[in-house]
């Protein structure tokens, strides 16, 4: 049965955007902005509405939202797309905000994906946000401190929107099942595990949820006026769930640092999940290999150095054949390196040694370590007094290598951790020989 408009004509409009809430009673989730006494609810309640962005992943609600507080208020509401539009449009947008406010009306400008905007861009809306001709509400996906420019980020107030619970999203889909602008005209049979399902699958979107519900229904089997839904059915609509990642965006970051802090951590399963969930999502598998060598130094180094020689090996096995037959090659250094001894004495030995380099970047070489390839070199001392390790019994030297005055730094500092306990009893030794062979 087709749903009808108040005309009497098909509404032909997605599920999604006919049931699209009209109230703040209506809307579902962000219980944190919008529960009675929370922040945005005041705002909203109290006509305080200022410029604002709403950052969450999609489906989460943020047009929507913005929609409700233009009505709530009375304010004049222009959908502004980032995506389509340019200067020429914002400045035509401004002209028709200004008429308004002339007027006594005040207009909410929505822009959404606001994080498509350039700089240029965004700084067309600053005066207008300054002086108040409009409240600008932005809706992004990507962290707002990075891709809002700073001055228009100030003058905004920044609400974060979350993905919706399982719970939310059955509620919502409940609704769309009684609801005359969803399914509330027909007799539509489904069974209540089958709504949880959805919802799981959806991730958190309710765009997505209710789409696949209407999927879901349309492809039920009908009988008169009654459509019921199988088992068959659903399995077949939710098959391929759509996992949430931008490889360029901040949640592309996210992963990774799960990944490489569930290694640090020593928690093999939950690394291996993370790296499952940026496979799936199509991340290049030579970009985690090579996360994954970086970290085989920088937490783990002498501890176990074979946990180097596993990550190239799998960086290579990546490079040769790919995805998918690499994931068991990835899942293979991820694993190791997750059980391995940790130690950070590398990294830091670096980091103490580039905090030196970078302050005392005049220090000379020490005229002994110097190389003397022409005679003048010779003439001025160059390589004078220079003892050649491989020369003495034990192999080694009191010689300075260190400029004066970094002489005595300690850089390497290795911990008890796996094989580096052995390195650590063999630098102790060198270090005792030099002071008994010094000077």
């Amino acid at each position: 049965m087709e749903q009808q408009t108040l005309f009497g004509e098909a509404d032909t409009r997605p599920l999604a955007a006919r049931i699209r809430p009209q109230t703040l009673e209506e809307f579902v989730g962000q219980h944190h902005l919008l529960g009675e006494g929370k922040v945005l609810r005041r705002l909203i309640e109290h006509d305080q509405i200022a410029s604002m962005i709403f950052w969450g992943p999609p489906g989460v609600g943020k047009t929507t939202l913005a929609r409700i507080i233009a009505g709530r208020t009375k304010a004049t509401f222009i959908d502004f797309s980032a995506v389509t539009s340019g200067i020429k449009e914002i400045r035509q947008v401004m002209q028709q905000a200004e008429e308004n406010r002339r007027f006594g009306e005040r207009t909410i400008v929505f822009v959404d994906e606001i994080h498509r905007f350039n700089k240029a861009q965004q700084d067309a809306f600053l005066p207008f946000v300054e002086k108040g001709s409009i409240i600008l509400i932005g809706a992004t996906t990507e962290n707002p401190s990075f891709e809002v420019n700073g001055a228009l980020l100030s003058r905004c107030k920044v609400f974060v929107l979350q993905a919706l619970t399982t719970d939310d999203l059955t509620m919502l889909l409940g609704r769309a099942l009684t609801d005359p602008r969803g399914f509330g005209r027909q007799k539509i049979v489904i069974q209540p595990d089958m709504l949880e399902a959805i919802a799981n699958f959806a991730n958190g979107d309710a765009r997505t949820a209710l789409s696949t519900l209407e999927m879901v229904v349309l492809n039920g089997e009908a009988d008169g006026d009654t459509v019921t839904i199988t088992p068959e059915t659903l399995t077949q609509c939710i098959s391929k769930k759509s996992l949430l990642y931008d490889k360029t965006g901040e949640e592309h970051y996210n992963l990774i640092s799960a990944l490489h802090k569930s290694m640090r951590n020593s928690d093999p399963d939950a690394a291996v999940y993370w790296l499952a969930r940026m496979l799936e999502a199509g991340e290049d598998p030579l970009y985690i290999a090579r996360r994954v060598t970086r970290f085989a130094s920088e937490d783990i180094g002498l501890a176990d150095s074979r946990a180097l020689e596993v990550s190239i090996a799998a960086y290579q096995a990546c490079h040769f054949i790919g995805m998918p037959e690499c994931s068991v090659h990835l899942t293979h250094a991820v694993v190791y390196l997750s059980l391995a001894p940790k130690s950070n004495a590398l990294y830091m030995a670096y980091e103490s040694a580039k905090k030196d380099a970078l302050t005392q970047l005049s220090e000379p070489v020490p005229l002994v370590i110097r190389n003397a390839p022409t005679r003048l070199m010779k003439e001025l001392d160059y390589g004078k007094g220079y003892q050649y390790a491989h020369d003495t019994a034990d192999k080694l030297t009191d010689m300075q290598c260190l400029p004066d005055s970094l002489l005595g730094r300690e850089y390497y500092r290795p911990t008890e951790q796996g094989l580096e306990a052995k390195y650590k009893t063999r630098l102790e030794q060198i270090k005792t020989w030099k002071r008994q062979h010094r000077g």
